[in-house]
């Protein structure tokens, strides 16, 4: 088994020697147990704006075990990880994604390719709790897994994107068209034979979370308009209800009129106003999100471009610019 270790980086010059040191370990013990027959590190740097490049080429350069890709720009974590998955579909039999923060257990490697050896396509690292989380974190990531659960995107509760996938279930993800990505939700609509294995998170070592508030919640918007059309049909149940409502109003507005009551209506007027227009705003910015999502489908543009490779070898180089 050749296993590649795909790592998306973006200013992660502080934690990049640990992680190699620790990878590189890992890769040493399972070549020695004969669990694999070679393994790599493969650090795709995402555009990244301090050394984390020239230590990347330096690293490869000492060590045998170190390659990577540079993209021409920031592209996103997602198009990061996509790029390593993408040569890992050619040049391995199986390949781990983990983040270069090293929160995610690096032990639980091992369990993964067991798994891997034990016939799964796809092993996920699920996390057993979310105690280093702080409660807001913890308690909107729950709703979150609920939420997406609820509109028909099955996705694993706890799993992000530490997982290992065979060579088989990397050339099907290759085959998804999207633009607009969500692995997590493409990976686990596979189908492919999976297994869990599961490990407790870290604190981050060093540098700085690479998904505040603003990121997150753009992540999970991208996620359920990916994987789902149910807040579509939700607006159309929110306009019978609304339809609903009006005749009620009208109701009462005819009973008071004949009954020569006078109808204040003003507050009642504004309060409806503003409600039924927010309703309309919301129901518009949802329709627009996901005309926005076929806007960019339709265009068809590179997902990234790779603008350096170091320590991998001409024939290696089998990844085209997609």
């Amino acid at each position: 088994m050749n296993l590649l270790i795909v790592v998306p980086c973006y200013n992660e010059e502080e934690m990049l020697p640990e992680t190699t040191r620790q990878l590189t370990a890992v890769i040493q013990r399972m070549e020695e147990d004969k669990s694999i027959s070679s393994g790599r590190i493969l650090y795709v740097d995402d555009g990244s704006r301090d050394r984390t490049w020239s230590l990347i080429e330096q690293y490869a350069s000492e060590n045998s075990k170190v390659c990577g890709l540079k993209l021409s720009r920031n592209s996103g974590h997602q198009f990061a990880l996509t790029a390593g998955l993408e040569w890992a579909a050619d040049n391995a039999d199986a390949a781990i994604s983990i983040d270069a923060d090293l929160q995610d257990d690096v032990n639980a490697i091992f369990d993964m390719v067991k798994s891997f050896n034990n016939g799964a396509d796809i092993v996920y690292g699920v996390r057993r709790e979310r105690k280093t989380d702080t409660f807001f974190k913890r308690n909107t990531a729950l709703m979150f897994y609920r939420l997406m659960n609820r509109l028909g995107g099955k996705i694993i509760y706890n799993h992000a994107d530490f997982r290992l996938m065979s060579r088989r279930a990397l050339k099907s993800l290759m085959e998804y068209p999207e633009r607009n990505l969500f692995l997590r939700g493409m990976v686990a609509s596979l189908g492919y034979p999976s297994d869990i294995v599961y490990y407790d998170r870290r604190e981050r070592m060093a540098g700085v979370s690479k998904y505040p508030l603003k990121k997150m919640i753009s992540f999970a918007l991208d996620g359920i308009t990916s994987f789902s059309i149910k807040p579509l049909h939700y607006i159309t149940y929110l306009g019978f209800v609304f339809i609903l409502i009006s005749i009620a109003v009208i109701i009462y507005a005819l009973v008071s009129y004949f009954d020569e009551e006078a109808i204040q209506g003003w507050t009642s007027l504004l309060i409806s106003v503003w409600f039924i227009g927010g309703c309309i705003l919301i129901a518009c910015g949802v329709t627009g999100e996901y005309i926005g999502k076929i806007y960019i489908e339709t265009k068809r543009r590179p997902l990234y471009f790779i603008e350096k490779r170091v320590g991998l070898s001409k024939q290696d180089c089998k990844l085209q610019n997609k």
